[in-house]
């Protein structure tokens, strides 16, 4: 392919990845906002939990209905689309960035820039692939990702009533480097979740297109074009298998983020400012303060809106593909 085809290739895929981004994290944003809330109060988010009043204070989430009836009583329907402007900023470059990176890497290991040929790399390149574009567009992208986590978190009334403030307040409070408070362990979860989310989706992709050409009444007609279902199905298993696995990484990440920032009293303890020295010192401090379930708050919203989130990415994603190539 000629300079001028790749060029249009990298458009293509840039613009589908944004539209594919963009569409998915409008859908969930409600889970997002459910799932951040867990992750950054330090009470528990169970009943059972509660019953240690000696341990514990009262906690302002305790379930996922719960937390949808709160946010929606004190924060109207809006509320569950709380930071979903920074989310958009981030998500769009992101995965725009994201799709690019993975299809050029693709690209150059298959030695064909035709989407067909990149299923017959070997899976585990599919993971590398994966991991290499999620930390490419996770460094582009993500002073956005924290506005995002800091104004989801807030409830009423607000402490930052608009990105600007929160943008303000960070510099002045933590300097430029603020922006990026958190980079580490997400880099840290990037690695193994986008390479789990690319690489499991392949290897699913293959796996429906063995089934149908062995289910297939027609044995010589090829079965490798998917249907919309089916690369949906594939795209629900990839996004739950790769946020159960990293679920922890993404609690310690959130932690990070909203450490030392301003916090009204009716939504818990804050985190307060370098609570934790480093990741390992943040597991530790988290597994004794708040036992194991600690990193694995938000684990159900965070699962429930991984699924249809990737499988719309992905939906998106090879509709907004065929649409521009068109």
């Amino acid at each position: 392919m000629g300079e001028a085809g790749q060029i249009k290739r990298a458009l293509i895929d840039a613009t589908a990845g944004a539209i594919s981004g963009a569409v998915a994290r409008t859908v969930t944003s409600p889970l997002d906002v459910i799932k951040i809330r867990f992750q950054v109060q330090l009470e528990p988010t169970t009943q059972w939990a509660l019953l240690r009043r000696d341990v514990y204070g009262p906690s302002k989430y305790t379930g996922m209905l719960q937390a949808t009836k709160d946010i929606f009583r004190e924060e109207g329907f809006l509320g569950f689309w709380r930071g979903n402007v920074p989310a958009l900023l981030m998500v769009m470059p992101y995965t725009a960035i994201q799709f690019v990176v993975m299809q050029k890497l693709k690209a150059l290991i298959s030695g064909s820039s035709n989407p067909e040929n990149h299923l017959r790399i070997s899976p585990y390149l599919s993971y590398v692939s994966g991991s290499v574009s999620g930390c490419a567009a996770t460094i582009g992208s993500y002073p956005f990702d924290l506005l995002r986590t800091i104004l989801a978190s807030q409830g009423e009334p607000k402490v930052y009533p608009n990105m600007r403030s929160a943008l303000s307040n960070i510099l002045e409070t933590r300097g430029l480097r603020g922006l990026y408070a958190g980079l580490a362990p997400t880099l840290v979860e990037i690695v193994p979740y986008a390479g789990l989310q690319f690489g499991t989706y392949d290897t699913f992709k293959r796996w429906t297109m063995a089934w149908n050409r062995s289910t297939s009444r027609y044995p010589g007609r090829e079965n490798d074009v998917l249907t919309d279902v089916e690369v949906s199905v594939c795209g629900l298993a990839a996004g739950i298998c790769a946020k159960a696995v990293c679920h922890p990484l993404d609690v310690v990440k959130k932690r990070f983020q909203v450490q030392g920032l301003q916090r009204d009293r009716r939504y818990g303890a804050r985190v307060e400012p370098r609570a934790y020295r480093n990741m390992h010192d943040a597991v530790v401090q988290i597994l004794r303060a708040e036992g194991s379930a600690g990193l694995y708050k938000g684990i159900v919203p965070s699962v429930i809106k991984a699924a249809p989130a990737t499988a719309v990415t992905f939906v998106a994603f090879e509709f907004a593909s065929k649409w521009l190539k068109s």
